[in-house]
């Protein structure tokens, strides 16, 4: 849908925003708000008032907030960041300046709050600029991209500094016409939202098929006619009456890798260390950003990788990764560390690589190999643990049918995630697009307004 320009445009004087309506104001962020207001409202409350308290993740991408976090004054007024209902917050540090984290703050506990010091806080004057028009702004593409620009230091520390958010020009238009913007910015925002919805419930769905696919074609195979028998595994029930049973031990080996000194790694080098980040807790490989290049002198070649080899995951530094299984990536070259189990001296007669690949990424195994994890900080298995497992095999030849069907059960699963992350990608842009083009006046909404208020 494309929308109306406004009647008559003048030169904004800045060169990134270009003409402007007319009759909207440019003017800096510091002259139309008090940017990081002072602490000594609070102290008004009393050191023993209860006020919201927000960490980073109480604050969404998609200006939500959790308001569960709660502080006495007293424990607030040194070291944190201050806020009041009305005021307006957006996160300073990458990458969550980037994604968008801010919001509106509402609801706060006595209407006061504290909360990470990576937060700015901007409180709209009263007259100038309305509270949901300075969020839009804020949730802008155009302020985004060009506050990253502008960020300072390195790596995962980079900030864009209060200066930049104070110095931003915007162009206003009277508060009447800033509340018909938003009150359309509220109602296209949120039929964008919805569209992103219905995409995330379908990428939820193709998820949850997937994994019932996959069990069922590892424990009851393709035939829905075959007879069953009881396999006597708990956790496959029953199976073909056909299907023989086996310990994992009797089919294959699992190598231990090599603990790497984490000292002998940069960003750049020939080697690369694959560890359980490479590890998609569904199945599959996927690259680390950034991965480590191992620089030290002892390279031990036996644990080079190559590529089509089987690896297990033996540590959950994510939920449902232990037992997780992936095939080495062709090209890079990549080391195998200690918390990977490497099959080896796998049975060909017996068990088909490409069903152990689906059988060691069934729900069902996963969790039996999951429960066998242990640890206070990060929980891990061992090898001897995961071959200890007991499982139940069609004949060779029905091994490689089933992994071919679920193969190419996968291939559609991902097409069809593909596009809906396509989808959401385009959606996003839209909504961001949207922002900007209404808060800096490249369209005209007037007319569209009173509808959005009607509905």
């Amino acid at each position: 849908m494309s929308f109306p320009r406004y009647p008559a445009y003048k030169p904004s004087g800045v060169e990134w925003l270009g003409e402007v309506p007319e009759h909207w104001v440019a003017l800096r962020i510091r002259f139309a708000v008090t940017l990081n207001p002072s602490k000594h409202e609070a102290k008004e409350l009393g050191a023993s008032q209860v006020v919201s308290f927000l960490p980073m993740e109480a604050i969404g991408e998609d200006g939500s907030l959790r308001l569960e976090h709660e502080k006495p004054v007293s424990e607030c007024l040194s070291g944190y960041t201050y806020f009041r209902d009305g005021d307006v917050c957006l996160a300073k540090i990458t990458p969550c300046f980037e994604n968008g984290k801010g919001a509106i703050l509402r609801g706060l506990k006595a209407g006061i709050g504290f909360g990470t010091t990576e937060l700015i806080v901007a409180r709209p004057e009263t007259g100038r600029i309305t509270t949901e028009f300075l969020d839009y702004v804020f949730r802008s593409q155009t302020f985004r991209q060009i506050g990253e620009s502008e960020m300072y230091g390195a790596g995962g520390q980079k900030r864009v500094p209060d200066s930049f958010v104070r110095d931003f020009t915007i162009t206003l238009p009277s508060t009447d016409e800033q509340i018909q913007i938003t009150t359309f910015l509220d109602r296209e925002t949120t039929k964008i939202d919805t569209l992103i919805a219905e995409q995330q419930r379908l990428i939820k769905l193709l998820q949850e098929k997937r994994q019932a696919v996959i069990s069922h074609a590892v424990s009851k195979g393709l035939n829905p006619h075959a007879r069953m028998k009881d396999s006597g595994v708990e956790w496959l029930g029953e199976v073909p009456e056909h299907w023989r049973n086996f310990r994992l031990k009797a089919l294959f080996a699992l190598k231990h890798g090599y603990a790497f000194d984490g000292s002998q790694f940069s960003e750049e080098g020939e080697y690369v260390l694959m560890t359980p980040g490479n590890f998609i807790e569904t199945g599959g490989f996927r690259r680390k950003d950034p991965e480590k290049y191992y620089v030290g002198s002892d390279m031990p070649s036996e644990f080079i990788l190559q590529g089509g080899e089987m690896l297990i995951a033996m540590t959950e530094q994510a939920p449902g990764l232990v037992g997780a299984t992936l095939i080495a990536p062709e090209g890079e070259q990549y080391l195998h560390n200690q918390r990977l189990g490497l099959v080896t001296r796998l049975k060909e007669d017996k068990l088909c690589a490409n069903f152990l690949y689906w059988l060691m990424n069934s729900p069902l195994l996963k969790a039996k190999v999951g429960v066998t994890a242990a640890g206070q900080k990060v929980r891990h298995t061992s090898p001897q643990k995961i071959l200890d497992n007991e499982a139940c095999l069609p004949p060779l030849e029905e091994q490689k049918v089933i992994a071919q069907a679920l193969f190419e059960a996968n291939e559609r699963c991902i097409r069809l995630t593909e596009n809906a992350y396509s989808s959401i990608r385009l959606l996003v842009e839209r909504r961001s697009a949207l922002i900007s083009a209404a808060v800096t006046g490249q369209i005209d909404v007037r007319g569209l307004a009173p509808e959005a208020s009607a509905a």
